[in-house]
């Protein structure tokens, strides 16, 4: 090999590792930022779960304020106005005979449910009183108000003693059921429902299922309209929020089961 072949040799040496150097800077400059920006989209990513969490939690400590503050008025002022009523007729000098008789102890009846109905409302929005008592016997006490409201059928199996521990995790977990049970009464057209409260090994599983009219799940999660799947969104990340699963099958015509499983 003469000398201007070894230098041919050498310069297409040099080319070749030159380029392979390059690919090699250029693949490892495309890894880096493939890397730094998938650890950003990441952390943005958290950043705006983060930011959706508090806000949600915001907007759950608001509503429980309004509640409480709702229950209280409610309380201190329709409630002692119906007592007044209620004690004001007590005392109508009225005899057994008078025409009014009757009329007057109907109203009185109807006067005793309405104060009756009021408290109970007020027991179902103060979250201070759901903490104390616990979430399945604040489920059993709304779903005996709602089999006496005669609206629809109600079967109740909720096991004794069952205990849910977290007081916020409680009241949040109540707000599911509340709006559940509302989603039923308002949507579902249904006339049976029945519900089942047991633990299963370290979870609370709670089954909600009702004879409804049902609906396209998949189709009012992706609906256009956006206040047609928002009511199904809250309460998947108020289930989120306490580490719960909700769980919907459901059909059009099929009724609807409802799952819920929260952690102890």
């Amino acid at each position: 090999m003469n000398t201007s072949e070894k230098e041919l040799y050498a310069i297409v040496l040099v080319g070749f590792v030159l380029a392979f150097v390059l690919v090699v800077f250029v693949v490892s400059i495309v890894f880096l930022y493939q890397r730094r920006k998938h650890k950003q989209d990441k952390l943005l990513a958290e950043l705006a779960a983060q930011y959706q969490e508090e806000l949600l939690r915001s907007q759950l400590e608001i509503q429980e304020e309004t509640m409480k503050s709702l229950a209280q008025e409610l309380h201190d002022n329709i409630g002692q106005m119906l007592s007044v009523v209620k004690l004001s007729l007590a005392i109508l000098p009225v005899e057994k005979e008078h025409p009014a008789a009757e009329p007057i102890k109907s109203v009185k009846t109807n006067l005793n449910q309405a104060i009756i109905d009021l408290a109970n409302l007020t027991k179902g929005l103060h979250s201070e009183r759901i903490s104390r008592v616990g979430l399945t016997e604040s489920m059993r006490f709304e779903l005996i108000n709602l089999e006496k409201s005669n609206l629809l059928e109600v079967h109740c199996d909720i096991e004794e003693e069952l205990s849910y521990p977290d007081e916020k995790k409680t009241v949040i977990a109540f707000r599911i059921f509340q709006e559940l049970l509302n989603n039923v009464l308002k949507h579902a057209e249904a006339t049976k429902l029945a519900v089942i409260a047991k633990k299963v090994d370290d979870v609370i599983k709670i089954v909600m299922t009702d004879n409804g009219k049902g609906f396209n799940l998949e189709e009012k999660q992706t609906s256009a309209n956006s206040s047609a799947g928002l009511g199904l969104k809250n309460l998947f990340n108020r289930a989120k929020l306490i580490g719960a699963k909700l769980d919907y099958e459901t059909a059009v015509g099929k009724g609807t089961v409802v799952t819920i499983e929260l952690p102890l």
